[in-house]
């Protein structure tokens, strides 16, 4: 007669009993065959021998568990494995040094998120759904992010099915269709279009001062690049957080002393689908502005209400204190 079991170190009492009853277990696991012949083997062996084997059959099935233990890498020290979990979703650089550094963004705030308690993970390209399946809310810095495949298309529709976030900077909201793009973000920027200030002041309003976003924030003045000709959602369609008057410029003709939304929230439910959150800062075109005391602490604000948490979970957030190197004894020399 045999018997199924699953070869682990807890049950080696059980399959020793089995084995005394003349019993020949059968095993499943990566020392099967190894471990099933000593076994077996064991059933016409003396009660000195069994036991021998039995110890045997237990230093392998210890060994086996504590590679298996290994195999999992340790926490990056100072990871909060709690937090919530966003995805970069980054691209390769475009323009002159200092300008819509994508790869430098995906390096520096894959830190900084995670110096703020969240769990990080991204990439140069889309994310897939495996990429998406625990991600709370992604952040999308790169460059004509509306051009996407269906299949792209299609786990970004399931990801807001979910009710998952999304933050979006600067030129990410261009594309080839932005009404499209609009449904998702808010609002879209046409892909070729002449759209755009170039680096100029930017000087901010504040709309909506009561906002948690908003914390913090005041009316000032930042040299980016802004947008003005927008494709925007309706129904619903965004809330307006900040807005600036675009700059006159040699790109932005007779736009310039238009009043735009430059920072918005945006919530909406695919049908059928968990309400979804997003929030757009429509700046970001210099790399230094990202590090700005009150653009980075809205940023982060921005980051953890899309991702619904609390607003101020990850500027708050305090890191584990730094573990202390132990001291090695002093080497004692002998004559």
């Amino acid at each position: 007669m045999h018997t199924e079991k699953h070869c682990d170190a807890f049950q080696i009492h059980s399959i020793g009993a089995e084995i005394a009853s003349g019993q020949a277990p059968v095993l499943a696991c990566p020392f099967t065959s190894k471990v099933a012949a000593i076994l077996k083997s064991a059933c016409t062996l003396r009660p000195t021998c069994l036991l021998f084997t039995l110890f045997l059959v237990w230093s392998m099935l210890f060994v086996a568990g504590s590679r298996a233990q290994d195999t999992h890498a340790p926490l990056p020290w100072g990871q909060n494995p709690g937090g919530m979990h966003i995805y970069i979703w980054a691209g390769l650089k475009t323009h002159p040094p200092g300008r819509h550094d994508y790869p430098q963004f995906l390096a520096d705030w894959s830190k900084l998120l995670t110096e703020h308690g969240a769990v990080v993970d991204g990439a140069l390209h889309a994310p897939s759904a495996v990429d998406l399946a625990h991600t709370d809310v992604i952040v999308l810095y790169k460059g004509d992010a509306g051009f996407l495949s269906d299949e792209e298309k299609k786990v970004l529709h399931d990801y807001l099915l979910r009710g998952g976030g999304i933050v979006s900077f600067h030129d990410s909201l261009c594309g080839p269709d932005p009404s499209y793009f609009a449904t998702l973000v808010g609002a879209g920027k046409k892909h070729g279009e002449v759209n755009y200030t170039n680096p100029a002041p930017v000087p901010y309003t504040v709309v909506d001062k009561t906002s948690p976003i908003m914390e913090g924030m005041s009316d000032f003045t930042l040299f980016d690049e802004a947008f003005y000709n927008m494709t925007w959602a309706h129904d619903p369609g965004i809330h307006v957080l900040a807005t600036a008057v675009i700059a006159a410029t040699e790109w932005s003709g007779k736009h310039a002393g238009e009043v735009v939304p430059q920072i918005w929230t945006y919530e909406h439910s695919l049908t059928g689908g968990v309400p979804a959150r997003v929030f757009v800062w429509m700046q970001g075109d210099r790399t230094e502005n990202f590090n700005n005391y009150q653009i980075q602490r809205m940023l982060l604000r921005g980051i953890a209400w899309a991702a619904k948490k609390p607003v101020d979970i990850l500027v708050d957030y305090l890191p584990p204190p730094a573990p202390v190197p132990q001291q090695q004894p002093a080497q004692t020399e002998h004559p």
